[in-house]
């Protein structure tokens, strides 16, 4: 089968970017053929998404000063942070045609034998709407196959009118699949009942396949911290956990403007290096869904400070492997380094979803 995927490929992160790579090649695994739809709004290319942060910020969006502060301090970082991205995109990425706008993919959709809703956070706020009607695959026929794979919705509460959206939307999914058990409860609750909760892509490939993109391993001891979202608390209980531990703290981010926070930053690795510094630390404290996944892929000791944005995601997969101890409550308390995480039970845990997930995509991709 040749499968097209729609999904939040193209942002600025290693999360995004790599769960779009997982979830090609376990659709090459099974012997098709995937693409990545290179969907990319116009309101979302680089240079306009610093206005979208900027009219979301409280601290940063309060007068003409301020925001012209903003802008000039963050432009550069952001085009260089989107060059990289894009060729990481470009090398490991197979991708279709640009696409700027629905009415686009509408007008020449890509031809494929079975349409995808891709992972992350697709069915989520995009930009400053509530939802994008592209990922719900809007722009093909009623006899076109369409599936999901471990979509999200990145929030928890809808109001009305996007609900029965959705609710229409999804229903003509010949199979659908989500990633958290939150997710599942949302579209159970329009009454579909023909949803089922998988893995997220990145978790579909072990630890030995995502070595293979690290050309050099990273020696040394360290402690990792990854963060997503601007957080003082997080910044200072990383400073203190590594100071505890004795090691030195290495931060790795594609934000230039994380230099600030506490320890060495380590600035746009590239995806191997990015792997390696995960996989070589002696602790990982971070805040991000795809952190954590690539810790437990690891085997990487770890915390989790969990943020509102990320809450859901986050505990849904520690929930799954009886890891919700790793999440810090009291910012004040380090006893958590001295309780290493055996991986052994984990490590079954995610191999028997991983056989169950992939079992299942299996079968979605059975036209």
């Amino acid at each position: 089968m040749k499968v097209a995927v729609i999904t939040r490929h193209a942002i600025c992160n290693y999360g995004s970017f790599l769960q779009s790579y997982a979830l090609q090649k376990a659709i090459e695994k099974l012997g098709n053929e995937a693409v990545i739809i290179d969907y990319i709004r116009e309101d979302e290319e680089y240079h306009k998404r610093i206005n979208i942060a900027l009219k979301k910020s409280k601290r940063w969006n309060k007068n003409l000063l301020m925001r012209t502060i903003y802008k000039v301090s963050r432009y550069p970082e952001t085009v260089l942070m989107e060059r990289k991205f894009a060729q990481f995109r470009k090398k490991h990425l197979n991708m279709t045609k640009l696409y700027t706008s629905i009415q686009e993919l509408e007008k020449d959709k890509p031809q494929a034998d079975i349409y995808c809703t891709g992972s992350d956070q697709v069915w989520g706020p995009i930009s400053l709407d509530n939802y994008d009607p592209a990922y719900c695959l809007d722009f093909t026929n009623d006899e076109d196959v369409k599936i999901s794979y471990a979509a999200s919705f990145g929030k928890t509460k809808f109001e009305g009118d996007t609900m029965l959206y959705f609710a229409n939307a999804l229903k003509k999914y010949k199979y659908l699949s989500v990633r958290e058990n939150s997710a599942t409860e949302i579209i159970s609750g329009m009454g579909i009942d023909k949803v089922e909760q998988v893995l997220d892509p990145t978790l579909l490939l072990n630890s030995d396949e995502w070595s293979k993109l690290i050309e050099k391993e990273i020696s040394g001891k360290y402690v990792l911290v990854y963060q997503i979202h601007s957080n003082p608390e997080l910044d200072k209980y990383a400073e203190e956990f590594a100071k505890k531990v004795n090691l030195p703290l290495l931060r790795v981010s594609f934000y230039l403007h994380q230099v600030s926070r506490s320890g060495k930053l380590i600035y746009l690795p590239t995806i191997g290096e990015f792997l390696s510094y995960i996989k070589n630390a002696e602790y990982m404290i971070t805040d991000s869904f795809h952190g954590t996944a690539f810790a437990i892929n690891f085997n990487t000791q770890f915390v989790n400070v969990v943020h509102d944005e990320t809450a859901t995601r986050n505990q849904s997969l520690l929930q799954l492997t009886g890891l919700t101890d790793r999440i810090v409550i009291d910012k004040k308390n380090f006893d958590i380094f001295n309780k290493k995480i055996d991986f052994s039970k984990v490590n079954e845990i995610i191999e028997e979803n991983r056989k169950k997930s992939v079992d299942r995509l299996k079968v979605f991709l059975e036209k």
